[in-house]
């Protein structure tokens, strides 16, 4: 079964007590109508109603059905939840799926000992809690029926229709006996590909969880270790991703109070010796908030909201010993988003800012539709409160995520279509002509969806879906065609390759980030924008180094893949260092070799004829410098060297400066008649199949000898390729590297500038 669990009124000791929790369960925090009203002064706090004993519960679902004319009293409080966030709402689906569950369940006992129908009622309460509409409720009232009963989904589907049929199915294990130690990831792959098309599925997992992990007691602790790793690896960064932070803070409570028992102890205490102090700064920096809004005429609501365990366990270790207010923050809450700016305005003109810790989610919302204001102010006495401003409806999703947007799949109302008429975008991203979006927008379910199919076994899945869902930060990139792409924090431009492309991204040579040329290996920034380079030849293949640069699934399994289906040699090598087939321009000189021996030399085989050049000294031979190559019509002057021989440079050749300084004499030097001369090109490209025979082809297509060749070995991509070249006239130079230039994969063609030699 599902929830083995034990008697919630009697938790385990590593369970967070309600008393001395930061951030109280859930089902007491939403029930008193905000969540974080916890420390507000009793004037401001709303009606509370009693925390909900699941045992009277269990006794009341014993009492089997009712009549058709009304409700089971077992699920008054689920009812009553439920109407506070939809009050038109048509219960009859709840109590008929209420009826079929506790039939189903009925003898069936929680290893507390409690009636099972309270596992299903507790979810479901939670979900109410949070504002799920009907369709979730009754989904999750029979979520264990087809798991652990004799209820089938035909069964299922014929009293309540294809939708709630869905979501039970998608939250339904596979079974132990079928798939032995792969069903609990290939349970997680069918619930992550049924997400895909309604995240209510992952919503009613979440809440099941929740509850599970609340009455986790009775187990062992070996089980509970494996449970609490496997929410804290899986679950705790999916309701992250769908925004449901009342569930996130609570999962990560309970987790930790199993996984680090001595760290939560301490935390604990922390937070009594807090509560125990005579005066409270946060308490009184927020009646001075209230005071400044007051007086400026905006109305707003202020609340102190404590910091759950996890929260001051993080703070406390990064700031070291605890202030007052460092044990929660200040929550402000307006009608409208412009109020969220005026409200910004008066603290900081007001109070004391702490610049640094501006963020504004509301321009720019986090992946997972969170949005609010960001700031800290400081009091007269030092304590430096951080404050959260917000509207009630961004409140509402920042608290519940996705479950705030009720069926994200249906039609838009008169008003939503308004908005998108007017190019206002809906809430949650509403379906356009009948299609199923992603309703948090980012796209990073669509991306998991992806790399998940390329998963060869249930193992490389599960691991590689803990790696990228402890990646929780996302960051946008924009192509150049506009487009935009959602990536993790961390990605490079091979990430950003395989995520526009696919596995077509194989081909691509090289990214320019912001305008400038960049390495495949470079890492993508928020707000950056890439322009990938893509090869023609469709022989293209990724590069074994790569994998060194990829940080998301989809490119580490695309680039796998294709080296596991192509193990020959030719593919673990690398494109760049690929031998060209030898012909009369491109001698064996031309295979690559060591950088630095294959330089070129001033030695006979590397000069030009001297009669290029002429200078006015008699009995004088005239060398062209090796380390900037010049030809006609370069500006160039010369120096005289041992043996009655002159050096001629390129003016801006770095080998003048520096004999200039030393006070050597310059000779004038002039260009002769002759037309044909010897340069040395460098040719910058990125790594390909086939590169070097093309740039000796365009060479050997413009008429030009080449009188020697080296290729430097590939570093990030990049290739370095020397030719020292015999051109019949130096006229045809610029031709020639236009050409080179246009061989695909080559960004840059440049004359050589070697460091000149310390004898001249």
């Amino acid at each position: 079964m599902s929830a083995e669990a034990t008697n919630p009124a009697t938790p385990a000791p590593a369970t967070p007590s309600p008393e001395l929790s930061a951030s109280p369960p859930l089902s007491t925090s939403l029930e008193r109508g905000d969540p974080h009203e916890q420390g507000v002064p009793p004037s401001h706090r709303r009606k509370s109603r009693p925390r909900i004993d699941l045992r009277r519960l269990g006794r009341a679902a014993l009492l089997g059905t009712t009549s058709r004319d009304r409700l089971p009293d077992a699920i008054g409080h689920v009812a009553e939840a439920h109407r506070a966030h939809h009050p038109d709402a048509n219960m009859e689906p709840l109590r008929r799926a209420y009826v079929l569950a506790e039939s189903s369940h009925r003898g069936q006992m929680r290893k507390s000992g409690e009636p099972y129908i309270t596992h299903p009622l507790a979810v479901t309460l939670i979900l109410a809690e949070l504002g799920a509409e009907t369709t979730t409720l009754t989904a999750s009232l029979l979520h264990d029926t087809v798991e652990d009963t004799e209820v089938t989904l035909d069964q299922v589907r014929e009293e309540f229709g294809d939708e709630v049929c869905y979501l039970v199915d998608g939250v339904t294990k596979l079974e132990k006996v079928d798939y032995g130690a792969a069903a609990e990831p290939e349970t997680f792959r069918k619930m992550l590909v049924a997400t895909g098309n309604d995240v209510r599925v992952m919503s009613i997992k979440l809440a099941d969880r929740l509850h599970n992990m609340r009455t986790l007691g009775v187990m062992r602790p070996e089980k509970q270790a494996r449970i609490a790793k496997v929410t804290r690896d899986v679950l705790i960064p999916l309701a992250e991703r769908l925004g449901v932070q009342a569930l996130k803070t609570e999962l990560e409570d309970l987790v930790f109070a199993i996984l680090h028992p001595e760290e939560y102890e301490h935390t604990r205490e922390l937070i009594v010796d807090n509560a125990s102090r005579a005066s409270d700064p946060l308490a009184e920096i927020a009646e001075e908030v209230r005071t400044v809004l007051r007086e400026a005429g905006i109305p707003a609501e202020v609340l102190i909201r404590p910091r759950h365990f996890v929260s001051v366990h993080r703070v406390s270790r990064k700031r070291g010993p605890m202030r007052g207010a460092d044990f929660g923050r200040l929550l402000v809450l307006v009608n409208e988003d412009a109020d969220c700016y005026g409200v910004l305005g008066e603290l900081h003109t007001c109070l004391t800012p702490v610049v640094s810790e501006f963020k504004d989610f509301i321009a720019v919302p986090k992946f997972n539709l969170y949005q609010s204001l960001h700031t800290a102010v400081a009091s007269g006495d030092g304590e430096i409160a951080e404050v959260l401003i917000r509207t009630h409806q961004m409140h509402k999703v920042a608290e519940a995520g996705v479950i705030a947007l009720g069926n994200p799949y249906a039609p838009p109302s008169e008003e939503q279509s308004d908005e998108q008429s007017e190019g206002r975008p809906g809430v949650g991203g509403r379906p356009v002509d009948g299609e199923r979006v992603d309703p948090t927008r980012p796209g990073w379910l669509s991306r998991l969806l992806d790399w998940q199919e390329g998963a060869p076994d249930p193992d490389t899945f599960w691991s590689t879906l803990r790696e990228d869902l402890a990646q929780d930060r996302e960051i946008t990139v924009f192509r150049a065609d506009g487009g935009a792409l959602g990536l993790p924090e961390g990605a490079s431009c091979v990430d950003a390759a395989y995520a526009q492309y696919g596995e077509d991204a194989h081909a691509c040579i090289g990214a320019r980030v912001n305008g400038r040329l960049a390495t495949l290996s470079t890492v993508l920034k928020d707000g950056d924008t890439v322009q990938l380079l893509m090869g023609q030849d469709p022989a293209s293949e990724p590069s074994r180094e790569w994998l060194e640069h990829a940080h998301t699934p989809a490119a580490r399994i695309a680039i796998q893949r294709w080296l596991a289906a192509h193990p020959s040699p030719v593919a673990t090598q690398d494109p760049a260092a690929r031998e060209a087939p030898e012909t009369p321009e491109t001698p064996a000189a031309a295979r690559p070799t060591d950088a630095y021996a294959a330089r070129p030399t001033d030695g006979p085989s590397a000069r030009p004829a001297a009669a290029n050049a002429v200078v006015d000294q008699p009995g004088a031979s005239v060398r062209l410098a090796g380390c900037c190559t010049p030809v006609p019509p370069d500006e160039v002057t010369g120096f005289a060297v041992r043996g009655g021989v002159v050096t001629v440079h390129r003016v801006e050749c770095a080998g003048v400066a520096r004999m200039k300084s030393s006070g050597r004499a310059e000779v004038e030097v002039r260009w002769g008649d002759t037309t044909e001369c010897r340069v040395t090109l460098v040719a910058e490209s990125f790594g390909r199949p086939h590169l070097l025979a093309d740039l000796t082809e365009a060479i050997a297509l413009e008429g030009v000898a080449i009188v020697s060749a080296t290729v430097e070995p590939p570093s990030q991509q990049r290739v370095r390729h020397t030719y020292t070249l015999q051109l019949p006239d130096a006229a045809h130079l610029p031709g020639l590297m236009r050409a080179m230039r246009n061989v695909p994969g080559v960004y840059d063609v440049s004359r050589a500038q070697h460091a000149a030699a310390a004898t001249q």
